[in-house]
């Protein structure tokens, strides 16, 4: 006879509750388990399905209407005890009786709690982000929905330049839609991303048929049921099947400012991902923190990885473990078959040297006035930049300060630019 699972034979002690069933709430809850926590584990999100992936809604979802990429299955949380509360979400939260009010009427207390609610797509203003040709990308829902527009004879209009409009775009051409993007800055990818790696990047999706506008402004959308018409303020228009709105994203911080917890450019979190509140913290796209990499700069990160890593470090520190930030912020992005790889924060480089792989494949390399790395960025197909980038990424961690002729010289290992 098989005995019973530590959680069910030890006596509950305590209560942690986890807002925000994505990939960050979903791996904090196993994480927890994996370290022994032998409490009641309560993870609430306000989607019906258990926490999945969301980077592949832009592609495979949308190229194979694929189902989601569970982080793992209800069946899986619930075999290690974790009470899933799926399809609602929490209205409000009151520190002084340490609970949580949900959207059922049901109030949770709570010993420690976990916020990981996100992000929400950034509304087009005086535009509705939903409409039945209207549309935004965040959920599984979304892609499906999104996907019914798409295929050989159809438009799609983009708006917006960034990592999820070029991974859309890339997608529906591999589709056979037609594509115009809308770009109302100078450039693609104006965020974070060189020039010379965005251009590589348009000059890929226009080589694949994407009408890329930059510098557009729009003077109105007209949604008429059957299509949607984008008028540009040149008096030009463009008519489409569907439109997507992807420009950028907004942390869910209402219910945090709601109780009073500090709310800066997300909610504030210290380098522990401890709130200004005890027994509450924030992980994932929804908070900020303090990064020691960049002079203790608060910063807030949009990436699957870093909603995995502090997923696991706020379960630690949940715990007691009192263990520190220290990742580089690091995002990738895969279009046709090249892939695009940052690691680090080019802001206030005041050098940038180059590093060609191949005819296809380079890497650049920002350093800052006292020639510490402070990022690096390149493009390429398939993996052709990952070992370096990933090298890179440590010599960053390592607050090194490599020679400029050395990063600049392919023949030269980055490994012992490390070692050195």
């Amino acid at each position: 006879m098989v005995g019973p699972t530590p959680w069910e034979a030890t006596p509950v002690t305590q209560h942690f509750v986890i807002i925000g069933a994505g990939e960050c709430g979903g791996r904090a809850a196993l994480s927890l388990r994996e370290r022994g926590f032998t409490g009641t584990l309560t993870l609430i999100g306000s989607e019906s399905l258990a926490p999945y992936e969301r980077p592949p809604l832009s592609k495979d979802g949308i190229l194979l209407a694929a189902g989601p990429k569970f982080v793992a299955e209800a069946d899986d949380f619930a075999s290690r005890g974790i009470i899933l509360r799926l399809g609602v979400s929490v209205t409000a939260i009151d520190r002084g009786s340490k609970s949580v009010s949900i959207s059922d009427g049901t109030v949770l207390a709570y010993d420690k709690l976990l916020l990981a609610t996100g992000a929400r797509p950034r509304e087009f203003p005086a535009l509705p982000s939903h409409g039945k040709r209207i549309r935004t990308l965040r959920s599984h829902a979304d892609a499906m929905e999104i996907r019914t527009f798409l295929g050989p004879g159809r438009k799609m209009a983009m708006i917006g330049g960034g990592f999820i409009g070029l991974e859309l775009a890339a997608s529906a051409r591999r589709l056979g839609t037609a594509v115009t993007l809308i770009e109302g800055l100078p450039r693609i990818l104006s965020r974070g991303v060189p020039p010379e790696i965005a251009a590589a990047v348009a000059s890929r999706h226009r080589a694949e048929g994407v009408d890329i506008l930059c510098n557009a402004r729009i003077a109105g959308i007209d949604d008429t049921g059957d299509g949607v018409r984008v008028l540009l303020e040149d008096g030009s228009a463009i008519e489409a099947d569907i439109l997507v709105v992807g420009i950028g994203s907004v942390p869910n911080t209402e219910i945090a400012a709601a109780a009073g917890l500090a709310v800066d450019n997300g909610i504030a979190v210290d380098i522990h991902l401890q709130t200004s509140y005890p027994d509450v913290y924030a992980a994932g796209d929804c908070c900020s923190f303090p990064s020691d990499h960049y002079g203790g700069r608060r910063i807030r990160l949009e990436s699957w990885r870093s909603a995995q890593e502090q997923a696991l470090l706020a379960a630690a520190n949940m715990m007691g473990a009192k263990e520190a930030l220290s990742a580089v912020p690091w995002f990738w992005s895969d279009q046709y078959d090249f892939t695009l790889q940052v690691a680090g924060l080019a802001d206030g480089a005041a050098t940038t040297v180059r590093r060609d792989l191949s005819s296809e494949a380079f890497i650049l390399f920002h350093l800052a006035e006292d020639g510490r790395l402070l990022a690096a960025s390149g493009i390429g197909p398939g993996n052709a930049i990952a070992r370096d980038i990933r090298l890179a990424e440590m010599l960053i961690g390592a607050g090194r300060h490599p020679d400029p002729k050395a990063l600049a010289a392919p023949e030269v290992k980055l490994k012992q630019l490390l070692a050195a």
